[in-house]
């Protein structure tokens, strides 16, 4: 058997050739803004984005008030037409003051703004009537002055190559008056259920519902991928015909559940053994059953990633292998917070494989939910954490402690 560590070393041989190829594709802000996984922070950016003006653009109000000169301070000067937002004032005058809207442009002429507050009425429109104002003595220039290029200078760095798409990056293009990005291509991904009892596998015999397709497409979202997903049942030649049709020009990668063990009817197994996919069996549980290789399908080479049919093992096989090579695509960390965390009741667990048990964290302590079991899918979904009992650890008591991954 492999080890965790040399099969994780293995996929990434496997799969870094088509992650480094992803290539950029050019979207719309817009349209990112609407993308649920670029809401998240799951696209990134394939080339770095420059301001072209300088954020703000132009000199700017910090608030409501009056735009004045220094020169004009402890003076009472005449009140001229407002600015509100959106126009080029006129310059201002010496002697005057220039009611101002948040977000206004600075007329030429003026340095300072100082709050409507300061005047008697205190606030606007009542202070739009009045005819003179009173400029504060001890005002200084810049006072309440969004200064021009104080956010970001023309031609500076917005975000660099690799930087994750979130709201306030989409904000910051939008201000800058990009409309445009160049962003990584998401890997795209097929995921294949075998079995001929599931649902929508094109038999009469269906009689559950597919676990694996719908919790491994919500994997892939989470790490940015973009996924599609065909159910198969345990026929060669089925399989493989569903397998070309999908697969055509538009995956990246496939990833197969099931099929791979030691039972009278392993269709991945007996259709791609043969093509090149190699059964690798990791001391692992659950998750012990392992495959991967290159394999020509609809008549170009394409990785195969096999993973386990029951449910658990297939998350947990995900979470181990596969989630750490791809959360880095979309600026995510390749692990898992880590914990270092004491038990909080005894355990056991086989000696010459490493356990993944599913966990809930209370007062410090890890507290195991559910049993070993890899169909035990219920109790991983109120899990909160993955907790690991290594190689050699035949029994946990409480007090001893366990590295703990965060899920949530």
């Amino acid at each position: 058997m492999r080890t965790i560590g040399q099969h994780r070393d293995g996929l990434e041989d496997l799969v870094a050739p088509v992650l480094s190829a992803l290539g950029p594709s050019r979207c719309t802000i817009d349209g990112l803004a609407v993308d649920t996984r670029a809401g998240s922070g799951h696209r990134v950016l394939a080339a770095a984005v420059h301001s072209p003006v300088p954020l703000p653009p132009f000199d700017n109000s910090q608030m409501d008030g009056f735009a004045v000169r220094v020169a004009d301070a402890g003076q009472r000067v005449r009140v001229v037409a407002p600015i509100p937002a959106g126009v080029v004032p006129a310059p201002l005058a010496a002697g005057t003051a220039a009611p101002i809207m948040t977000g206004a442009r600075i007329p030429d002429g003026a340095d300072a703004v100082f709050p409507v507050e300061a005047t008697s009425p205190g606030s606007f429109p009542a202070a739009l009537d009045l005819g003179h104002v009173t400029v504060p003595a001890d005002l200084v220039p810049g006072a309440f002055v969004r200064a021009t290029g104080s956010d970001l200078a023309l031609g500076a760095s917005l975000a660099p190559t690799g930087a994750p798409i979130t709201p306030a990056l989409l904000g910051a293009l939008a201000s800058a008056g990009v409309s445009t990005v160049q962003v990584r291509r998401p890997l795209q991904v097929l995921v294949v259920s075998t079995g001929s009892e599931l649902q929508g596998a094109d038999t009469a015999a269906a009689t559950i519902g597919d676990a694996n397709g719908i919790a491994l497409r919500a994997a892939l979202a989470e790490v940015g991928a973009s996924s599609r997903t065909v159910r198969v049942p345990d026929d060669v030649e089925a399989f493989g015909s569903a397998l070309d049709d999908a697969v055509g020009d538009w995956a990246d990668l496939v990833l197969t559940t099931g099929g791979i063990s030691a039972g009278a009817y392993e269709v991945v197994r007996q259709a791609l053994e043969p093509r090149g996919l190699a059964v690798t069996p990791v001391a692992m549980q659950p998750g012990g059953p392992q495959a991967f290789g290159t394999v020509v399908i609809a008549g170009r080479p394409v990785p195969v990633v096999s993973f386990p049919g029951n449910p658990v093992s297939a998350l947990v096989s995900f979470e181990v292998f596969l989630r750490p090579l791809l959360a880095p695509l979309v600026g995510l960390p390749a692990d898992r917070p880590e914990l270092h965390l004491p038990a909080a009741t005894a355990a056991v667990s086989p000696v010459g494989k490493h356990q993944v048990r599913r966990g809930r964290v209370v007062d410090g302590a890890v507290h195991f939910v559910g049993g070993p079991s890899s169909h035990l899918l219920a109790h991983y979904a109120a899990a909160t954490h993955l907790v690991h009992v290594p190689v050699g650890v035949d029994a946990v008591e409480p007090g001893d402690v366990l590295t703990v991954w965060s899920l949530r």
